[in-house]
């Protein structure tokens, strides 16, 4: 029952990410005929991450008050009526509208995820958060290619306002399905820290980030997310640069071809991780995240370097499967974290991957007024490999010299089976 619930609500985020990557090209198309200034377009851009960045700032502190449930729902209903607003708005408020809508898009979108992420734990069952966030990650990868595919066809054969109703409806269904959905209240998963209300609160904010900060392969592994987040937005903003010195006629058709093979990568590699998963009792830990970000980072890389056809969808394809390692073992690892510091780890990832994606979308967009595309994505995702090279380095010396903590959180290899975490353990104290 528990998995057929989450499945629903795994079904109604799928949606609403359709809508997501759909008004992502029509929001950013549509600023510019109303502005006219290519400049706005990063503006909307920026006020979006810079919404993201400080929700996830502040995501710990209001799901430490109140539960996941409630946030993830009003974060989609926001998300709506911000639409609804634009879309009723008259000319002379229309570009006012549009930022509003970007920062509330960027802002309750953060919310909903970092609530919807480190209440994985309690949606399903000991042993299944691999599984649980490998169909995360399935559903938002096929949602991606869905959005992005259709997104000119509703622009252009209905309207903007057609995209932005579409979009509204998508975050209502999975506003419906967070209803449908019976989470434990968090006071009831706080309650040894009842009897001290006082010193509880002050656990809660300082100390759990304090906390968060002894656990040096956590820290690292937020630090690493947050540079693959710069390395992302160098790709990001050199494949329309990249595809029309390919085809300077047809400049979408390898951005399309890229990121659908790419997708389809990142699904099968759930596919192959759920069963590992099933067959072996493990997760694919801390090791696995940071391999998986070399992988990733290293076949973005060989995307721009001049490759044929055949090669270049075959390199999109490891790029695709290596993303969705690297997320669905980045997720599961930390939801092995003690409730009181998983929600602060997730919030701390949330606004490190905004900055990161934030501050790389305004470096590479200089870069790439001087340099290539292939020195500006090598730079960027090299970066990443040195980093994520460290990073390994740090979990097989903790692996060989550090003890084994005591199972918390309930992991995906739960002590039933032997398992070992890589790096999450936090110690009773």
């Amino acid at each position: 029952m528990k998995e057929r619930r989450y499945r629903i609500l795994v079904t109604g985020y799928a949606i609403s990410s359709y809508g997501t990557y759909l008004n992502l090209v029509a929001l950013n198309l549509y600023v510019y005929a109303v502005t006219d200034r290519a400049l706005a377009v990063g503006v909307f851009m920026a006020v979006r991450l810079g919404a993201g960045f400080l929700a996830g700032l502040g995501a710990a502190a209001l799901l430490a008050r109140l539960p996941a449930k409630p946030v993830m729902f009003w974060a989609n209903v926001a998300q709506a009526a911000a639409l609804v607003l634009l879309v009723c708005a008259p000319d002379g408020l229309r570009t006012a509208a549009l930022f509003l809508v970007s920062a509330v898009v960027g802002g309750a979108g953060t919310f909903f995820m970092v609530a919807f992420r480190s209440s994985i734990p309690d949606m399903v069952d000991e042993g299944r958060h691999t599984w649980a966030n490998s169909l995360m990650v399935s559903g938002r990868s096929m949602a991606m290619v869905v959005g992005f595919a259709s997104s000119g066809v509703v622009v252009s054969l209905l309207s903007y306002r057609a995209a932005f109703l579409l979009d509204m409806a998508t975050f209502l269904v999975c506003a419906a399905t967070v209803a449908l959905l019976p989470l434990a209240a968090r006071p009831e998963r706080e309650e040894p820290e009842k009897p001290a209300p006082a010193a509880a609160g002050k656990k809660r904010s300082p100390g759990a980030l304090a906390a968060l900060a002894t656990a040096p392969v956590i820290a690292l592994m937020v630090a690493l997310r947050g540079i693959d987040a710069l390395g992302s937005s160098s790709h990001n903003a050199a494949l329309p640069v990249y595809s029309t010195q390919l085809d300077a006629d047809r400049p979408a058709v390898f951005v399309s071809v890229f990121w659908c093979v790419w997708a389809l990568g990142n699904v099968l590699v759930q596919q192959v991780l759920q069963r590992w998963v099933k067959r072996d009792g493990r997760s694919v830990g801390a090791l696995g995240f940071g391999l998986g970000t070399i992988a990733m980072s290293a076949t973005f890389i060989l995307a721009f370097a001049g490759f044929p056809w055949a090669a270049t969808i075959v390199v999109a394809l490891l790029a695709g499967a290596a993303d969705g390692v690297t997320e669905v073992s980045y997720s599961s690892h930390l939801q092995t974290l003690p409730t009181g510091l998983r929600t602060h780890a997730f919030g701390l990832s949330a606004t490190v991957e905004n900055l990161g994606f934030g501050v790389g979308m305004i470096a590479v967009a200089a870069a790439l007024d001087v340099f290539s595309p292939l020195s500006v994505v090598g730079v960027a995702h090299g970066v990443a490999i040195v980093v994520a090279l460290v990073f390994v380095a740090q979990v097989l010396r903790q692996r060989r010299s550090g003890p084994a903590f005591p199972e918390e959180g309930g992991g995906d290899a739960g002590p039933a089976r032997g398992g070992r975490r890589d790096g999450a353990e936090v110690s009773g104290s």
